[in-house]
């Protein structure tokens, strides 16, 4: 007798794509904050090549105009176009973020691996040296640093230096706890019995399944870069001709502009700077629920 073969079921496999907006419909938290930095960026890209940028210092427009069809978001005392100066003060703003937060999760990294995989009296400096900077409030030393420099040496790069002075800590104690308990794992002693050196188990073994953990660390890092910066800039302690959101609100406080019913100077500012925190915040926690088992949600 001849065998009938039956035809095989076709077996339906999502796209990369569909399993993406599959989650981010779960990490809802996720999903807002990236849709909040990608209109955030949308926005910078474009005003960066439509808008004339000169028009972001002073003298280059006439003051003190309210928002209109010239100028969405109105003038400063100044002479700022402030929709160009909100353009411009938001690449250097995320300029800022980025480098700082990279800096410091760069260095939080190495020192954490160092410390935790290699143990020993590497382990007790780096260890003893964040325990010994993460009572003193990082704020309080940024102002110190930041009101020591001459005005006129100051850059946006001066302030991610300035910031990343003590951003680094953080880091550095929550990869140095994963590392600890990672190299316990069962996959790191069969791979030390199979041969493989310290070099190939760090980078082909542990840090391939820390990347969620220094994911979620680097956009705190990027969190806590902006918001120090800003808070530096409030002060006066930034770059003063930059229109970085901090400056600016800075520049309509020393103006009285809500005394003189220039309430757009410091408002659109404020907005930007409450959307861009709350976008980190929503992807930090978003990162958080995707590297951490014992709150990610069923699948």
């Amino acid at each position: 007798m001849a065998s009938i073969t039956l035809p095989q079921p076709e077996i339906y496999r999502p796209s990369r794509l569909t399993l993406l907006f599959g989650y981010m419909r779960r990490n809802i938290g996720l999903g807002i904050g990236l849709f909040i930095l990608l209109l955030l960026v949308a926005f910078t890209l474009y005003g960066l090549a439509t808008a004339d940028l000169s028009h972001a210092y002073p003298l280059s427009v006439k003051g003190k105009q309210p928002p209109s069809w010239e100028f969405p978001l109105g003038t400063d005392f100044f002479g700022r176009d402030l929709y160009v100066a909100m353009v411009v003060g938001l690449k250097e703003t995320a300029a800022i973020g980025f480098l700082a937060g990279a800096l410091g999760t760069l260095i939080g990294v190495l020192l954490g691996f160092v410390a935790a995989y290699f143990g020993g009296w590497l382990d007790l400096i780096i260890k003893g040296i964040c325990q010994i900077l993460t009572p003193i409030p990082a704020l309080l030393i940024q102002v110190i640093i930041a009101g020591s420099l001459d005005k006129r040496d100051v850059t946006i790069y001066t302030m991610a230096f300035v910031v990343v002075l003590l951003a680094w800590m953080g880091p550095t104690l929550v990869i140095r706890a994963q590392v600890l308990t990672m190299k316990e794992r069962q996959f790191v002693s069969v791979a030390k019995l199979s041969g493989m050196g310290d070099l190939g188990i760090i980078f082909g073994e542990i840090l391939p399944n820390l990347l969620p953990f220094i994911a979620a660390a680097f956009v705190n890092q990027v969190f806590i870069a902006v918001y120090a910066s800003f808070l530096l800039a409030v002060l006066g302690l930034g770059p003063l001709r930059e229109p970085l959101l901090g400056n600016t609100i800075w520049a309509a406080q020393t103006q009285s502009a809500f005394f003189n019913n220039w309430w757009w100077w410091p408002v659109f500012p404020a907005v930007a700077l409450v959307l861009i925190l709350g976008s980190l915040a929503f992807i930090n926690m978003g990162l958080d629920e995707l590297a951490n088992p014992r709150i990610r949600r069923a699948e």
